[in-house]
């Protein structure tokens, strides 16, 4: 049966689980085999049937560059209300993700972020993103700004350089007790942490990949453990997202991630794309049942680690492929 775009809407991602999830991803392959033009090509250049897509693994999985050279949406709408853009040099090729419903966007986010730590409410949001403020559609940016939204801590607020007045909102947050999210790009934590040492007791720093070509590549391990040592912390945490995905995945500790409720990982071998495992080493395939009106099934770039219950790690990039500042941590 091919499904017609009725019912794919907010809705869709409620009460998902670990017993439901392939079903969701079947049925979304289906509605999106029919109604997203650039991925049903896709599929039927590599000669794959909509019928014989009995299992996850089945599934065609989307070269994440489609996002560069083409729009890909699934059904018609009449506007997007928000177009993700990926960063780039200069003459370089973006991705675009046209957002269809925001409110999609939204809800998955939140219920990721809640997942894992509980209502946003709770929390003071404090982001260290220079160069992703500059530009207005950079999804981390409009990441931040919807948990802030949802937090509505008086405190919350972007800092490019002020690193000075960063640090007395943080000892102000810290005195008086109040959990608070300090979401960096690495290159810009690095540099707070070697002009600010502290303690930080009530501070959760959540690190997002990227030098930016502005400071000497670390490996994930150099980066955390220097951080820890600066402000006296016992973990680092990370978020894993990009422009191509609406759902995050986070790392508590080690650099190793968890998927929110609505995103999968699967590995695929690095010389066959077409042979898909639940675990082992390779490139990162990702299910993002989040992406209802783009494509849920996305090849990455990335190499990585999978495990057996279903956390990653990511060791890096493709060779020959668009370096991106977010999520980049060469090992």
């Amino acid at each position: 049966m091919l499904y017609k775009k009725e019912g794919f809407d907010a809705d869709f991602l409620k009460d998902i689980s670990a017993a439901n999830f392939a079903e969701k991803a079947l049925s979304l392959f289906q509605y999106q085999y029919s109604n997203n033009h650039i991925y049903r090509q896709y599929v039927d250049a590599i000669h794959v049937t909509p019928q014989a897509v009995t299992s996850v693994h089945a599934i065609p999985f989307l070269p994440i560059s489609f996002f560069k050279t083409h729009r890909v949406t699934s059904g018609e709408h009449a506007q997007y209300p928000l177009v993700f853009q990926s960063s780039g040099t200069t003459g370089e090729v973006t991705s675009k993700h046209y957002v269809a419903d925001e409110h999609i966007y939204h809800q998955s986010l939140l219920k990721g972020f809640e997942q894992f730590y509980g209502p946003v409410s709770n929390y003071a949001i404090l982001a260290l993103l220079p160069s992703y403020l500059e530009r207005s559609n950079a999804s981390l940016v409009h990441m931040a700004k919807t948990l802030m939204h949802d937090s509505g801590h008086a405190s919350n607020g972007f800092y490019l350089d002020e690193y000075g007045k960063l640090a007395k909102v943080l000892q102000a947050l810290e005195g008086a007790n109040q959990p608070t999210l300090l979401l960096g790009v690495t290159f810009a934590l690095l540099d707070f942490a070697e002009q600010h040492p502290m303690k930080l007791t009530h501070t959760i720093v959540m690190e997002t990949g990227g030098m930016k070509g502005r400071r000497q590549e670390w490996t994930r391990t150099q980066v955390h453990d220097y951080l820890k040592g600066q402000w006296q912390l016992q973990q680092i945490h990370s978020e894993y997202g990009m422009t191509e995905l609406l759902s995050q995945a986070y790392a508590l500790h080690d650099g190793v991630f968890q998927c929110a409720d609505t995103m999968k990982v699967l590995i695929r071998d690095v010389n066959d794309p077409f042979d898909v495992k639940e675990s082992g080493n390779g490139c990162l395939n990702i299910i993002d049942l989040a992406n209802i009106h783009s494509c849920s099934f996305i090849a990455t770039e990335d190499i990585g680690t999978l495990y057996k219950d279903g956390s990653f790690e990511v060791l890096g990039r493709m060779d020959h492929t668009a370096l991106r500042g977010c999520n980049l941590m060469v090992v």
